[in-house]
C-alpha cells in the first residue's frame, strides 16, 4: 500500500511538470533526428581543381564522383588557400604534383582514393605514375584529434559556463538575492552587467586554462597565434554566459536548467563542424548559421589549424559579440518577470 502511493505520487508530480514530460519525449526524438540528418548524407564528394591534366584523366576523376574544376595554377591555389576546394592537381608525362588543403584528413582521405581508384581505371602505365603529395594546411600527420581539437574546445568552454552561469544565475534568484537587489534603485541593465563582467573574470581565466592545456599539454595542432584562440574562446564564454543567464529566468530549480542541455548545447555539437556538412541539403546547412558554436569553431580552426590572421575569422568576431548583445538585451527584458523597475 505504501509503495502504490509513492508510485501514485510520482506520477502526479510528473503530471504536473509538463516540460519535464515533454522533454522526456521531445529531447530523444531531437537528438536522433538530429543524428539522421548528419550521419544519413550522401558520400561526401572531393571538390577538385586540375591544372594541365589531360581530359582522359579529368573524365576518369568524374567518373569517381569527385566535382572537378578546370583552373590556372594560381586560381587553383587561391582557392585552396580560401578553402574552397579540397586538392589541386598538376599533372605531365613524367610527374602528378597534389597539393592538398589539408586541413580535414576525412577530405584528405577522400581526395587520395578519387586519385588511386583513377589511376587504377587510366591501365598499367598510368598508374605507375606515383603522385606527390604537398600540404596547404596542416601535415600528413594532422590526426583526427588535431582536426576536431579546435571544435571541442569551443565547445566545452561554451557547454561548462552555461551550466555553471546559468545554475548561479538561478541560486541568486532562488535565494532571494537578485530579488533584494531589484527592490534597491540599482537598474536592470546595472544588475545584468555587473553579474555579466563579475562571472566574465572567471570565464577568462577558464579561456586560458582550457586553450593552454590543449594546446601545449595535450599537442593540439596549432599554427595560429594562442592570443587569437582565447580571444575566440572568451567570447564564446561570454556568448554560453549570456545565454545560460538569460534561459535560467525561465526555470525554477537546478534540474529545469539542466533541461536546456538537449535543446540548446546538444544541437551545436552536429552543427558546429565535428561532422563534416557538405554534403547535406543546404536547408540542413543553414541551422548552424544560428548557433554561436558554429562561428567559433570555424573561427579556431582558421588559427590553429590554417595558421590564418584575423581577417580570416573577424566576421565570426563580429558575429559572436552581436549574439552576446543581443542575449545581454533579453536578460535585461526577462529581469521584468521577476519585478519591474
Amino acid at each position: 500500500m505504501n509503495i502504490r502511493a509513492l508510485i501514485i505520487r510520482i506520477l502526479r508530480q510528473f503530471r504536473r511538470d509538463k516540460r519535464s514530460m515533454a522533454l522526456m519525449i521531445v529531447a530523444p526524438l531531437l537528438v536522433l533526428t538530429l543524428m539522421w540528418l548528419v550521419f544519413d548524407g550522401d558520400r561526401y564528394e572531393p571538390e577538385i581543381a586540375v591544372v594541365d591534366v589531360p581530359s582522359p584523366y579529368v573524365q576518369v576523376l568524374e567518373k569517381q564522383d569527385a566535382v572537378i574544376k578546370e583552373m590556372s595554377e594560381v586560381e587553383a591555389m587561391n582557392a585552396l588557400q580560401g578553402v574552397e576546394v579540397d586538392a589541386m592537381i598538376k599533372m605531365d608525362q613524367q610527374s602528378m604534383q597534389v597539393a592538398l588543403e589539408g586541413s580535414d584528413p576525412s577530405t584528405n582521405s577522400a581526395v587520395k582514393m578519387t586519385i588511386q581508384q583513377a589511376m587504377k581505371e587510366l591501365g598499367p602505365q598510368k598508374s605507375q605514375l606515383e603522385p606527390a603529395f604537398t600540404y596547404i594546411h596542416g601535415s600528413e600527420d594532422l590526426g583526427l584529434f588535431d582536426n576536431v581539437g579546435p571544435v571541442l574546445i569551443g565547445f566545452f568552454v561554451f557547454f561548462f559556463v552555461f551550466i555553471i552561469g546559468g545554475v548561479s544565475f538561478l541560486r541568486e534568484r532562488t535565494q532571494g538575492t537578485l530579488e533584494r537587489l531589484l527592490s534597491t534603485p540599482l537598474r536592470r541593465w546595472e544588475i545584468v552587467t555587473g553579474y555579466v563582467l563579475g562571472f566574465g573574470l572567471f570565464t577568462l581565466i577558464q579561456s586560458f586554462i582550457i586553450a593552454a592545456y590543449s594546446i601545449y599539454v595535450l599537442g593540439m595542432w596549432m599554427d595560429g597565434s594562442f592570443w587569437y584562440v582565447l580571444l575566440i574562446t572568451f567570447l564564446l564564454a561570454m556568448t554560453a554566459l549570456t545565454l545560460g543567464t538569460l534561459l535560467s529566468a525561465y526555470a525554477n530549480n537546478e534540474f529545469q536548467m539542466i533541461q536546456f542541455i538537449p535543446l540548446v548545447i546538444v544541437p551545436q555539437v552536429f552543427f558546429s563542424g565535428l561532422f563534416n556538412l557538405d554534403a547535406l541539403a543546404g536547408w540542413v546547412q543553414a541551422i548552424g548559421k544560428v548557433m554561436p558554436l558554429t562561428y567559433g569553431a570555424n573561427a579556431l580552426r582558421n588559427i590553429m589549424i590554417r595558421g590564418k590572421g584575423i581577417e580570416s575569422f573577424q566576421s565570426d568576431i563580429l558575429i559572436l559579440i552581436g549574439f552576446a548583445f543581443l542575449f545581454f538585451f533579453l536578460n535585461i527584458v526577462a529581469l521584468k518577470k521577476h519585478r519591474k523597475l
